[in-house]
């Protein structure tokens, strides 16, 4: 009822149905709206004239007495029937309804004959068409199967299941199809289950999987899926997609059936029936796809509006389904038609009338159709006029006044002038469509209006409409203008040096710079008034070499773009040659072909530096691995020699041990980080050992007395400053216990310092 107009809409509407032959067919409709309202019927587009066959009923249905679906003429009653209603207001359609004749073909598939071993599984299907769908039955030895029996699973399209054969099972079968138009009985097949249950394994397989269906929302599917193997296989359902099949209206029928109730279109998918062999990723698969189609409906109803005369009137209406339906739009019961004022968008879901007048006044209809069904909603269109409204404004005239202004002046109208509030200036591109129109409004005072913002070299179409209270006038005649064309804008430019008497000028490509014919480019010396030029370049050069210049002066360059409008701004730019001059007389010009051969030598040099190079520091690299190596060594040999039995400390040369301390003051200052970072690899090298500081503390003082029965210690002094002191080659005489230090032994000098 949202959608409905209330002058004229449909209460009750044709459906679709299935006639049986020789039987009355009733089809109703029924309207409301103000009356008089004249109902009348078409079929298949063409009006149905009263007869005996088919006639109208007082109430607006359509009664056929005898349907048939052949007459004598070759003439049939199927087809594609609507009801038409007609008022003052205007006219509505409504919906298609299909009629069909009632049928039952044949059977084209009967069930044959089978031989299952016990325990197995049975399968018989018989297949016939018809309008409607039959229904089929099965029976055994004439007898209606007892669907009690969970063994025993009957499908909606004649497919008959038997599960974990019997003995008992063994029999005569033969389907059974009813409809309206028809009772019909299948080929008889016979069953025999033979042998007792095996026991020999086998691999799970499918005997039958899901085939493909298209169905409508609340209809049923049943996906049939049946598997043997031994043991017997379990039987699972997934979709592909991978999106969760659900709970609400699934059911499994018998061993692994799937049957979803109540089919809505989030049910389209592809269903995997998978049967599985127990304890095991053994598995065979079959898929199949559920198509579920919904007939078109409406989200969003037209609705039925009032307009003054010269105004817009928007209709929307939006419809969904699957698949998508297809919209077609009506006026007055007739397909509407587009023009330059009614426009269709959005995939025809709105409908727009531009600039109406009484000629659009009218009833329209919003069809929705797909393959599921259709549907129908209308509304109407209410054109305001009112006595005593302006008559259009006069002289309207348009003047350019740029490339993008336009002056549009006009006279007020010649009748009831007293009532208008003011002017509406309607605009438009001459080459766009009707709805790219826009407005511009004026004070009633007001007879001009400078338009801006325009696009240079277009065509403007221009018309006014007075406005009052109660309405607008018609639109006043329509005047159309160009604005002027504009010269380019100015061109980006950039100058490179070249050498001392060239210069290079380049600027971006002319695709930037609007429509132009080409370049003009000037130079000159700046104490100069006078150009050179113009160099006149195409418009795809972007590039300029300017030659021979002063190296000792400055210079102006200019460019600029123009067309057939004109020379647009300039850009310049100056430049200076000295510095280059200078470096040229510094450095003068080379030989091309001695530098070509320089540079193929400079090339082999510079390769083979680079060979010297890397080798030089690989001889670096050994040369510092293997001088640390022998340092080590050289520390491990000191071990050694102080190792042994030495003399005390009292009869070692004191001088030696002021050299060591000299050598050591002398480098404090110099090298005092290094030192210490020797000296801890020292420490790590040769552990020191427990009296380490008291030795170290004996080694500062000469005079300090040995303890008694104390060997030479090695001190923890760095690499660079160790130093070993030749002895003399005969043996010294060991020191009294207590008594005081012999007299220093002379002092060769150091035999080896490292």
């Amino acid at each position: 009822d949202f959608g409905r107009s209330s002058e004229l809409a449909f209460v009750v509407e044709p459906s679709d149905d299935i006639a049986v032959q020789e039987q009355p067919l009733i089809l109703y409709c029924q309207v409301e709206g103000i009356q008089p309202i004249t109902i009348t019927w078409r079929k298949n587009g063409v009006m149905i004239v009263d007869s005996e066959n088919a006639f109208m009923l007082a109430n607006g249905s359509l009664y056929v007495s005898r349907f048939q679906r052949v007459r004598g003429d070759g003439s049939s009653d199927e087809g594609e029937y609507d009801c038409m209603a007609q008022n003052h207001y205007g006219l509505v359609v409504s919906r298609k309804a299909k009629i069909q004749a009632a049928t039952m073909s044949d059977f084209h598939i009967h069930p044959q004959n089978a031989v299952v071993e016990e325990g197995g599984v049975a399968r018989f299907q018989c297949q016939i068409h018809g309008l409607p769908e039959p229904v089929i039955l099965w029976h055994k030895n004439s007898m209606p199967v007892n669907t009690d029996n969970e063994r025993y699973t009957l499908l909606p399209k004649g497919v008959l299941q038997i599960t974990g054969l019997r003995a008992e099972d063994s029999g005569i079968f033969h389907c059974v199809a009813t409809n309206i138009a028809n009772v019909k009985f299948s080929r008889e097949a016979r069953l025999t289950v033979s042998g007792s249950h095996s026991t020999v394994y086998k691999d799970p397989m499918i005997l039958v999987g899901p085939e493909n269906l298209t169905l409508t929302v609340h209809q049923t599917a049943v996906l049939e899926c049946i598997a043997t193997g031994n043991p017997r296989p379990i039987v699972s359902w997934s979709r592909l997609d991978g999106r969760p099949i659900g709970v609400e209206g699934i059911q499994v029928l018998g061993t692994g059936n799937l049957m979803i109730s109540d089919l809505t279109v989030q049910h389209s998918g592809i269903y995997v029936c998978a049967a599985n062999k127990p304890g095991t990723r053994v598995r065979r698969t079959a898929q199949g796809s559920l198509v579920v189609q919904a007939p078109a409906e409406f989200v969003q109803h037209p609705q039925s509006i009032s307009r003054p005369v010269g105004t817009t009137a928007i209709f929307t209406c939006v419809a969904q389904g699957e698949p998508p339906p297809q919209i077609t739009w009506l006026r007055n019961g007739q397909i509407l038609e587009t023009s330059d004022h009614i426009k269709l968008k959005n995939n025809n879901s709105t409908l727009s009338i531009y600039g109406i007048n009484q000629t659009d006044e009218a009833i329209y209809q919003c069809l929705a159709e797909n393959s599921a069904g259709s549907t129908q909603a209308s509304a109407r269109l209410t054109v305001l006029w009112a006595d005593g409204l302006p008559s259009p404004p006069q002289a309207v005239r348009a003047e350019t006044v740029s490339a993008t202004t336009i002056q549009v002046s006009w006279e007020k109208p010649l009748q009831n002038t007293k009532e208008i509030i003011g002017y509406v200036l309607h605009i438009r591109k001459a080459a766009d469509p009707v709805e790219m129109e826009y407005q511009e409004a004026v004070s009633k005072s007001t007879f001009q209006q400078l338009v801006t913002d325009l696009e240079p070299s277009t065509s403007y179409s221009f018309y006014i409409k007075a406005y009052t209270s109660r309405g607008a006038s018609k639109a006043s005649e329509v005047t159309v203008v160009s604005t002027l064309g504009e010269v380019p804008a100015m061109p980006s430019l950039f100058i490179k040096v070249i050498n001392s008497t060239a210069v290079q000028a380049t600027w971006e490509p002319s695709i930037k710079l609007g429509q132009h014919e080409g370049f003009k480019l000037y130079y000159r010396k700046v104490h100069l008034a006078q150009y050179t030029g113009p160099v006149l370049l195409a418009s795809n050069v972007t590039a300029y070499n300017i030659t021979h210049l002063d190296a000792s002066v400055v210079y102006e360059v200019k460019l600029l773009a123009y067309n057939q409008h004109g020379d647009g701004d300039s850009t310049v730019r100056f430049v200076s040659l000295r510095e280059t001059a200078e470096r040229t007389v510094l450095n003068p010009p080379c030989d091309c072909m001695k530098d070509e051969q320089n540079n193929k030598t400079s090339t082999t040099g510079i390769i083979i530096g680079m060979h010297i190079g890397v080798t030089c520091i690989i001889f670096c690299i050994l040369f510092l691995m293997f001088g640390y190596r022998g340092r080590l060594l050289m520390c491990k040999n000191v071990q050694e020699q102080l190792s042994t039995p030495q003399i005390p400390r009292s009869q070692r040369s004191t001088a030696g041990l002021v050299l060591n301390g000299a050598a050591r003051r002398d480098r404090d200052d110099r090298d005092l980080n290094g030192k210490q970072l020797d000296m801890n690899e020292l420490e790590r090298l040769f552990p020191a050992s427990p009296s380490q500081e008291q030795q170290d503390k004996g080694m500062t003082s000469a005079h300090s007395p040995p303890a008694p029965h104390e060997d030479t210690q090695i001190s923890t002094l760095p690499l660079d400053e160790f130093s070993i002191i030749e002895e003399q080659p005969d043996p010294l005489p060991k020191p009294p216990r207590g008594g005081s230090p012999p007299a220093p032994a002379p002092d060769h000098g150091p035999a080896n310092e490292g």
